[in-house]
């Protein structure tokens, strides 16, 4: 990636990964940092990054629990794969009408885990990730992927919290 100069400055053009799910937070903080961080230097990449929930099943112990359990465990997974599918297109939509390219990608696994991962592999620069503002308590309990990236990525992490 090169530099280009804005306003008299060098900039790096950076890759910037920015972590959505099916939430209303998720998507805007994707709209925040399209609103404040893209349109400013449009050199810079960005990566759209669904994280997929491993699907489990707990079958039963007999055969027609197996049956049951393999035939859930597909309906599961096509379920989750749409679910990926439908995020990464809306996803998509938003940054088109910010007339912005990226690439999209779906990575299975535990979200935090994954994001942190991801964000070692791309050489990210930067990840954008939104809160839902959980309380301490809730965020102990629920895990909080934001929280857990903050603590974990290997680039700086910019929690965009939905106002109120």
């Amino acid at each position: 990636m090169g530099s280009e100069e804005i306003g008299g400055e060098k900039h790096k053009a950076r890759k910037i990964v920015v972590a959505v799910d099916e939430s209303e937070e998720s998507m805007y903080a994707l709209s925040w940092c399209l609103n404040n961080i893209i349109v400013r230097h449009p050199e810079d990449s960005f990566v759209i990054l669904h994280a997929k929930r491993p699907t489990v099943v707990y079958s039963g112990f007999d055969n027609s629990a197996y049956l049951s359990s393999h035939d859930a465990l597909s309906s599961l997974d096509r379920r989750d794969s749409d679910m990926a599918c439908w995020v990464l297109q809306k996803a998509e939509k938003l940054c088109a009408e910010h007339d912005v390219k990226v690439e999209g990608r779906v990575e299975e696994g535990d979200p935090g885990d994954v994001i942190c991962e991801m964000v070692k592999v791309l050489k990210a620069d930067l990840l954008v990730t939104g809160s839902h503002g959980y309380g301490q308590l809730t965020r102990a309990i629920l895990k909080s992927v934001s929280h857990h990236c903050v603590q974990n990525a290997g680039c700086p992490v910019l929690v965009v919290k939905m106002p109120k």
